[in-house]
């Protein structure tokens, strides 16, 4: 597989933000788009992204093959809640890993989730996703959305080779599809894509982010 950057990386860290100042969109209230319930939480927080993404997911959605669909998983996340995924991940790579240093598990433990200093998804500018015939019925993607590269093998990598050859021409559709629309993709999750935070700042070469860490509640 290629060189991958990881969150971790200090470079996406420097990368400055130039506020849009663009609110959260509520993606229950998109018709066409279909949610799945996995990682719902009471006040719908999952279910919100930058308003300017709803227009990039449809068009996602409208370049797929007759038949499919997106199915988003998860946008934005809290947070605290993405602190304490990141510490709890961390935490068991380290408890697995006795030998590694700290700074060793703090770069390991990025590969499936964001610092969260700097998290696409505590910005509202990410989501995972994966595609569905128009009954729901997920695809063959090689692994589950959010499978870790422990419990897969690495197949989560987007590039894994030890995938099938169906699971692979499905990535294929995803990925074009994602692409085309202006998001990129997160090398070692192949269900996430994001658009105007620092990582896809840092993978398209833009001189800032758009979208900083947002605090949101169902009550604001």
């Amino acid at each position: 597989m290629p060189d991958i950057i990881l969150m971790s990386d200090p470079r996406i860290s420097e990368i400055p933000v130039e506020d849009r100042a663009e609110p959260l969109a509520d993606l229950r209230t998109v018709p066409g788009l279909r949610l799945d319930q996995r990682m719902a939480d009471p006040g719908g927080a999952y279910a919100h992204v930058r308003q300017g993404h709803v227009e990039r997911l449809l068009r996602a959605q409208n370049g797929l093959p007759d038949g499919l669909r997106l199915l988003v998983v998860e946008a934005y996340r809290p947070p605290a809640l993405q602190e304490r995924y990141f510490q709890r991940y961390a935490s068991q790579l380290g408890a697995d890993n006795p030998d590694w240093s700290p700074e060793h598990v703090y770069v390991q433990a990025s590969r499936s989730l964001a610092p969260p200093h700097i998290g696409p998804h505590v910005c509202g500018a990410a989501v995972d996703l994966t595609l569905c015939t128009g009954d729901g019925a997920e695809l063959d993607m090689g692994t589950e959305v959010n499978a870790s590269p422990e419990e897969s093998d690495d197949a989560c990598y987007t590039a894994a080779p030890n995938i099938s050859k169906h699971a692979r021409a499905n990535r294929e559709i995803l990925i074009g599809v994602m692409s085309a629309a202006g998001f990129v993709n997160y090398p070692t999750e192949w269900w996430h894509w994001s658009y105007g935070d620092r990582y896809w700042a840092m993978t398209t070469g833009a001189p800032a982010a758009l979208y900083p860490l947002i605090e949101w509640s169902p009550r604001t």
